[in-house]
């Protein structure tokens, strides 16, 4: 970096700390300090030596300061944001953005020199990062089904999370991550959406969903989260004419089957307690191959070090704000089709 940039943390619960810790790895960057309206954790900060700003205006008006990351509950992000860059400072903001399109089109609207940059960190996740490049390779052929999934067994944190007010729920919590990997994928227009909703832990906000996003001219998306399943189905599941291709969970681990023989299509067929069945009895080992996943690598690091260049004026910002309205609007839609119980037209 041709010089430090310095930077506040305003919201330092556990992502605020998160990011702390990512940053102390990155040169040319470092965090002055952070404001939060906890006692306990302004605290926290002292002790790690970082200043602990009595207020946002303190940390606004910090002429040291390059930018600020918002890592506060959903509801506080506006107010938050705005501020910062009606300071002049640029501001990270965490996901989701905000509440609403609308809100975050006011929020787009406050940008003068100061730049407005959202962390969607899970485009860096390297599970979506080799199915792109499974897409990529064009390994299963044209691909007419995707599924994308994450499972957990403890419910909604017992946090704000829970919350309505704050901007709780696994759509705004999760689908906000899901869904933007799966924009950046297919970037073509979405036809339709259906959307169902559960709320076995939670009956405020939702605790998972499903929703069906059928692309103009590409495949049927299945996206869904739960936080009741104490049994994990896969964490990708993709299907295309000549393969399939799955990744069972975070470490990595699954396989690529494609096809190579089309014209040996013959098998013995499979014996069940109801007689035979040659349709869904397994091809023969000759017509197919397995391949590793082709993985790929990658370093979270790099949002900040664009997040440094862009303000530097040295390149892209690589996180466009208009792909974040996107998935709000998207999201708008989905609790849409939840409430109405059936397909949503989008695009």
């Amino acid at each position: 970096m041709d010089r430090a940039f310095k930077m506040a943390i305003v919201g330092f619960g556990g992502m605020g700390n998160w990011h702390r810790e990512l940053v102390e790895t990155i040169d040319g960057l470092s965090v002055k300090g952070v404001f939060d309206i906890a006692k306990d954790r302004m605290d926290f900060a002292a002790s790690l030596g970082l200043v602990a700003y009595e207020s946002l205006e303190a940390v606004l008006a910090d002429e040291e300061i390059d930018f600020v990351l918002c890592a506060t509950p959903n509801d506080v992000h506006k107010e938050v944001v705005i501020r910062t860059l009606s300071a002049g400072k640029s501001v990270v903001c965490e996901k989701p953005a905000t509440m609403s399109s609308k809100d975050f089109e006011e929020m787009m609207a406050a940008q003068g020199t100061s730049k407005l940059f959202v962390h969607q960190n899970r485009r860096w996740d390297e599970d979506y990062l080799t199915v792109r490049n499974i897409l990529d390779q064009k390994l299963l052929g044209p691909v007419f089904k995707v599924e994308s999934r994450v499972h957990g067994s403890r419910g909604i944190p017992g946090d704000w999370r829970g919350t309505l007010e704050h901007g709780g729920g696994m759509v705004l919590d999760w689908g906000v991550h899901l869904l933007d990997q799966v924009l950046q994928m297919f970037p073509g227009k979405i036809k339709t959406v259906y959307t169902t909703l559960t709320h076995v832990t939670n009956e405020i906000v939702d605790d998972g969903f499903t929703v069906n996003l059928q692309f103009e001219n590409g495949p049927l998306v299945v996206v869904e989260v739960g936080t009741s399943n104490f049994i994990n189905l896969p964490r990708w599941y993709v299907l295309g004419r000549d393969g399939s291709a799955v990744i069972k969970d975070w470490d990595l681990s699954g396989e690529v089957v494609c096809i190579t023989n089309w014209d040996k299509n013959d098998a013995v067929p499979v014996k069940t307690a109801a007689g035979l069945t040659k349709t869904m009895a397994p091809r023969t080992e000759d017509t197919i191959k397995t391949v590793e996943l082709p993985v790929v690598h990658s370093d979270i690091r790099d949002h900040y070090k664009n997040v440094m260049d862009t303000i530097a004026g040295k390149t892209e910002q690589l996180i466009k704000n208009e792909e974040v309205l996107r998935v709000l609007r998207l999201m708008e839609c989905m609790f849409e089709s939840a409430a109405k119980n059936q397909v949503v037209d989008f695009e």
